[in-house]
């Protein structure tokens, strides 16, 4: 694993401690020497988080629509800042410059990135783990909503089991770098529940 895609909020939200979960979860990036890959942005979550990295010495590796760069939200102080014409090439390319999938506390548009990742888990398009950062518990009714379409028979344990939820930014790298995807015949099994 060399570097992780973060999906995080625009803003910063109503809690200091998500801004401090992003400082604490940019430097430990850095420490496991991970680079950060992201969209690109320099306000909220988003921008925390890069600075952080930057800030520390790492990578932080930046993809954004032409859009949101003529809105004048892009991070100029990056590695390396990817200008892309639409958010599908946005996704696409962070996608591609990633081997792991990290969501902190954000907006729909994080849950969306979010559910994609997952997604192309379930339909065997990628096999690496895609995980939530859990500040404060911010993602336990999504959790909850999750075990209930388990329930109800919309997903199997096995694909619920993909998604991996920490608290603490250093133990949800360790986990991480210690996933290991189901078999090849479980994955298969999940395409019949998508």
């Amino acid at each position: 694993m060399k570097s992780v895609c973060v999906y995080c909020g625009s803003s910063n939200g109503v809690k200091p401690l998500y801004a401090e979960a992003a400082r604490a979860f940019g430097r430990a990036l850095v420490e496991a020497e991970l680079a950060l890959v992201y969209g690109g942005g320099k306000v909220g979550l988003m921008g925390v988080i890069a600075d952080t990295v930057m800030a520390a010495g790492g990578r932080a590796i930046g993809v954004i629509p032409e859009l949101l760069v003529n809105k004048e939200v892009g991070h100029n102080g990056l590695t390396e800042l990817h200008v892309v014409p639409d958010m599908h090439q946005r996704k696409k390319m962070m996608a591609d410059l990633s081997d792991a999938f990290v969501a902190m506390p954000g907006g729909v548009g994080t849950l969306e990135e979010l559910f994609e990742v997952y997604t192309w888990a379930q339909l065997g398009y990628h096999q690496k783990p895609v995980a939530v950062l859990n500040i404060d518990g911010f993602y336990d009714p999504l959790i909850t909503m999750l075990r209930h379409t388990v329930e109800e028979g919309f997903m199997r344990g096995t694909y619920f089991d993909v998604l991996q939820v920490e608290a603490e930014p250093a133990a949800l790298i360790s986990r991480l770098q210690r996933y290991q995807p189901p078999p090849q015949d479980k994955w298969a099994d999940n395409r019949n529940a998508v």
